[in-house]
């Protein structure tokens, strides 16, 4: 049993105010559920950072080798590496040398994507690390020679699912593992009329509320909980001024549910939540105040046609 993650059930599920960390969406067949948001028409983001890096990458690559160094292309939460692809593609036709590590907890999606490189990119220097984020930063300091720059990728807008403070503590750690010169490209989302947004996640095919309820669906198998998940719905909400987006998961009706492995009893009312996710929206303006508040430099915005999203390239 996974300790930490039957603790933070155990204290998520016994307030008032339910809550079940994003972090634990990633098992096996969320991060596959996942892969299969990304490919929906309406979740605009995955074709927005597509066209930035496609547009972008030449650019791109005369940052990342302003120094002049070799570097290493260090993708936290690399997933199937759909985005990035398409700058490995351009950079191995170039001759480029550097070397990718993609970081991601899933075991198969991280197979597959090392057998996908091998066949499409045989002289691509890569080393996948499955690892959490700073177990394998930390691998990197530890190894990495100080002439290998470091550029890290944090694509897909997943710091939108931080708050602030959050945010801050997030970037500071990670540039605690980095030297003078790493850089750091960070997908952002940006704000834009709400019903876009709304459709990203409430989407034709329910993918995303399955991906939500996917969450009890885990508790059922790790912990023995007896969820009946087709008592729940997903509901999202957005609140344009903060540029929060909630995701929540309602109980249709009063329920118990039983958790064995927590001796645990968890009463719901008729249309009571469990909170389980923010997707923050930023402007540029936020952006760049997050950047300074964890001391990096901002080098540039990279935004697609429809200034719907924005990579960022910040500096330490």
């Amino acid at each position: 049993m996974n300790q930490k993650f039957a603790n933070d059930i155990q204290s998520g599920l016994s307030v008032a105010e339910k809550s079940i960390p994003y972090t634990y969406f990633y098992n096996e067949r969320g991060s596959w559920l996942f892969q299969q948001i990304m490919q929906l028409p309406e979740y605009y983001l995955t074709g927005c950072e597509i066209s930035i890096l496609d547009t972008y990458k030449d650019e791109l690559l005369d940052c990342f080798k302003a120094k002049k160094k070799r570097f290493n292309l260090v993708d936290l939460g690399a997933g199937d590496a759909s985005k990035t692809k398409c700058l490995l593609q351009n950079y191995v036709e170039k001759g480029v040398e550097f070397t990718y590590t993609p970081v991601d907890l899933s075991t198969s999606i991280l197979s597959a994507l090392s057998e996908s490189l091998d066949a499409a990119y045989p002289d691509l220097r890569h080393q996948a690390i499955n690892k959490d984020y700073w177990e394998a930063m930390d691998d990197l300091k530890q190894n990495s020679s100080k002439s290998e720059r470091k550029i890290v990728l944090f694509l897909g807008a997943n710091i939108g699912n931080f708050t602030y403070k959050e945010s801050v503590d997030f970037l500071t750690t990670l540039k605690s593992y980095l030297n003078p010169g790493d850089q750091v490209l960070i997908g952002f989302d940006l704000k834009k009329r709400p019903e876009i947004i709304y459709k990203a996640y409430l989407d034709s095919k329910g993918i995303t509320a399955a991906f939500n309820l996917n969450l009890l669906h885990r508790i059922n198998q790790e912990l023995g909980g007896d969820f009946k998940t087709n008592y729940f719905r997903f509901y999202p909400y957005y609140n344009p001024q903060t540029g929060e987006l909630r995701s929540h998961l309602v109980s249709q009706k009063d329920q118990t549910v039983k958790i064995e492995a927590l001796n645990l009893e968890v009463k719901f009312e008729q249309w009571e939540s469990i909170h389980t996710e923010i997707s923050k929206k930023h402007t540029i303006k936020e952006i760049e105040n997050l950047a300074a508040a964890a001391g990096f430099t901002v080098k540039k915005h990279f935004l697609d046609s429809k200034a719907y999203f924005v990579d960022s390239l910040l500096e330490v």
